[in-house]
């Protein structure tokens, strides 16, 4: 858990413990309430964090603090050790009773495949789990006006209102049933994918085929010119369609992976680096975060290590 290009080497852990509910919270006085200290002593250890580190972290404004681009990387880079290092020397505390309603929302396919069975463990001890599906700026919008506390997110916000820490890196997959995998000359997919792959229809997420188009501009540098033989919006639909033989897609490999591993589809494309999106925790800045969402947030971050795994 090193931080390059500090003075006197690593940090304490009181002060990265500080820096992460400043960052988390959005000012330092909801900072302090979290930490139960007062807004001085938050501060002053703030001061003292940015002395070592060599640069300011976080700038002021009326709304309390908004984070540098170095504030971001730390964050992104300590927080899940500093998480487990004080869970590690508090044990107890994730297990005290939980109580009350966490309202969370997330895309479908991410809250049914990965957040739900986190959820779950909320729900075993007592809180109350409201989910909310949808896309990422509908539910961004629903966050900053208070009627979730915590969004898993496709898209960084862009609301000043919002906090949003990178959660984990979803790996997109260009995938086809067998069958049609055979149609493609292999000779010409390495020289020409556009071209090789034209003739195969798609079946696409939405109309403007986001994540499809997306693939081809990055992999092949355009927009693809194929055929579209569906639309469904719902990934897991969009696999059981190209298990069915409707078509190719692109897919996030943990949604794909079982039907890899049976073999009900094959990969047709492997890119030298593997075409990723980030997903975002994203919560209001400065809303004060009873102990359930902040239990949430945490085992969160845990469970994305063992997805980064998988």
């Amino acid at each position: 858990m090193a931080v390059n290009q500090t003075r006197g080497g690593m940090p304490p852990l009181d002060l990265l413990s500080t820096f992460l509910e400043i960052y988390r919270a959005g000012s330092l006085s909801a900072a302090a309430q979290r930490l139960g200290v007062t807004q001085p002593a938050v501060t002053g250890q703030l001061a003292r964090l940015e002395e070592q580190i060599g640069e300011p972290l976080f700038v002021r404004t009326h709304r309390g603090v908004t984070p540098t681009q170095r504030a971001a990387a730390l964050a992104s880079r300590i927080g899940v050790h500093v998480d487990g290092l004080r869970e590690a020397l508090h044990p107890a505390d994730t297990e005290a009773p939980l109580q009350g309603t966490v309202k969370v929302g997330g895309a479908a396919e991410v809250m049914t495949l990965r957040v739900l069975p986190v959820l779950a463990e909320l729900v075993g001890r007592g809180v109350t789990v409201h989910v909310t599906l949808g896309l990422a700026d509908d539910l961004l919008s629903q966050l900053a006006n208070g009627r979730l506390d915590l969004v898993v997110s496709a898209v960084r916000p862009s609301q000043q209102a919002l906090l949003a820490v990178p959660l984990v890196d979803e790996e997109f997959v260009l995938v086809a049933p067998p069958a049609l995998a055979h149609t493609i000359d292999a000779d010409r997919l390495r020289a020409e994918p556009v071209a090789a792959l034209a003739h195969l229809p798609l079946v696409a997420y939405a109309d403007e085929l986001p994540v499809v188009r997306r693939y081809w501009r990055s992999e092949f540098g355009r927009r693809p010119p194929n055929p579209v033989a569906m639309v469904v919006p719902d990934l897991r639909a969009v696999l059981a369609a190209v298990v069915a033989g409707a078509g190719i897609s692109v897919l996030p490999r943990y949604i794909a992976a079982p039907a890899l591993a049976a073999g009900e589809v094959v990969q047709l494309h492997h890119p030298e680096v593997a075409p990723l999106n980030t997903l975002y925790l994203a919560v209001r800045r400065g809303a004060p975060a009873g102990p359930a969402v902040t239990v949430l947030r945490d085992r969160l971050q845990q469970a994305a290590r063992r997805w980064n795994t998988l």
